[in-house]
C-alpha cells in the first residue's frame, strides 16, 4: 500500500511540475483578472437582490403603517357614529398593523444595515480588482521585460561560441588571397602578353606624367625654382646649343644683344597684358 502511495504522489508532483511550467503567467494572470471580473458581477446581482429587499420591507412598513392610520380613521368614525363596539374592533385591527408595521420595520432596518455592509464590501471588491488590473499591467510589463533580457542573455551565450568568429575570420582570409591572386593574374597578363616594349613605354609615360605634377606642385608651393621663361629659354637653349665660336665679330655680338633685348620687351609687355 506504501508503494501505490508514494507513486501516486511521484505522478502527482511531475503533473504539478508540468502544470507549473506550461504556466504562461501573462495568460494566468488575465484569466484570474475575468475571473474576478465575474464574481463581482455575480456579487453586484446579490447586492442589487438586497436592495431591492429592503426597498420592498420599506413599502411593507409605510403600507402598514398607512392601515393602521386608516383603522384609526375608522374608529374615530364609530365613535362620532355613537358605536363604541363598533370603535373597538378598529382599534384592534389598528393594533394588528402597528404590530406588523413594528415587525416589518425591525426587519428593514436590519436589511438595511446588511444592504450597507454589502455595499462597502462591494465597493471594496471593485477597488482590489481595480488595483489586481493595475498590477496586471505592471506583472505583464515585467514578464516582457524578462523574456527580452532572456532572449538577448540567450543571444550573447550563442555568441561566446568561437567556431562562429573563427569562421569569419577564415573566410575573410580566404577573400584576401582570392584578391591577392587575382591581382597577380592580372600583373602577369599586363607583362607577358601583347607587345611588351609598348608596355614598358606606357609605364613609363605614366611615372614621366607623376614626376611632372609633382615638380609643378612643388614649384606651385615655392619648394623648387620658377620654371624658365619660355622665349628666354629657347634662346638660351639655341645658344647653348650652337656657341659662337671665340672668334665673332662685335656685330654679331651687338645683334645677339638686341635680339635678347627684344624679346625682354615682349616678355615684359607679354605680362603686363596678362596682369591687366
Amino acid at each position: 500500500m506504501g508503494i501505490f502511495n508514494r507513486l501516486a504522489q511521484l505522478i502527482k508532483s511531475n503533473l504539478n511540475d508540468l502544470i507549473s511550467k506550461s504556466e504562461d503567467p501573462e495568460k494566468m494572470l488575465n484569466q484570474v483578472v475575468l475571473d474576478m471580473n465575474n464574481q463581482l458581477v455575480e456579487a453586484k446581482k446579490q447586492v442589487a437582490a438586497s436592495i431591492a429587499d429592503e426597498k420592498r420591507l420599506a413599502k411593507q412598513v409605510e403600507q402598514e403603517q398607512a392601515n393602521a392610520s386608516e383603522w384609526e380613521r375608522r374608529a374615530m368614525m364609530a365613535l362620532r357614529a355613537g358605536n363604541e363596539a363598533l370603535a373597538k374592533e378598529a382599534l384592534n385591527r389598528k393594533k394588528e398593523h402597528d404590530q406588523l408595521a413594528t415587525t416589518f420595520k425591525d426587519q428593514w432596518q436590519k436589511q438595511k444595515d446588511a444592504v450597507d455592509k454589502l455595499k462597502n464590501a462591494l465597493r471594496m471588491l471593485n477597488d482590489k480588482i481595480e488595483e489586481a488590473k493595475r498590477k496586471k499591467n505592471v506583472l505583464i510589463a515585467r514578464k516582457k521585460r524578462a523574456e527580452a533580457q532572456q532572449a538577448i542573455q540567450a543571444t550573447m551565450s550563442g555568441l561566446k561560441d568561437q567556431s562562429a568568429f573563427e569562421t569569419f575570420d577564415r573566410m575573410s582570409q580566404k577573400i584576401d588571397q582570392m584578391e591577392a591572386e587575382a591581382e597577380a593574374g592580372e600583373e602577369l597578363a599586363e607583362e607577358y602578353s601583347g607587345d611588351t616594349l609598348a608596355s614598358q613605354f606606357n609605364k613609363l609615360e605614366k611615372t614621366a606624367g607623376a614626376d611632372s605634377e609633382l615638380e609643378a606642385l612643388k614649384r606651385k608651393m615655392g619648394l623648387a625654382p620658377a620654371e624658365p621663361e619660355p622665349a628666354r629659354q629657347d634662346v638660351v637653349a639655341r645658344v647653348e646649343a650652337h656657341p659662337e665660336p671665340r672668334a665673332s665679330t662685335q656685330s654679331e655680338q651687338d645683334e645677339l644683344a638686341a635680339a635678347l633685348e627684344e624679346l625682354e620687351v615682349e616678355h615684359e609687355r607679354d605680362q603686363k597684358k596678362m596682369g591687366r
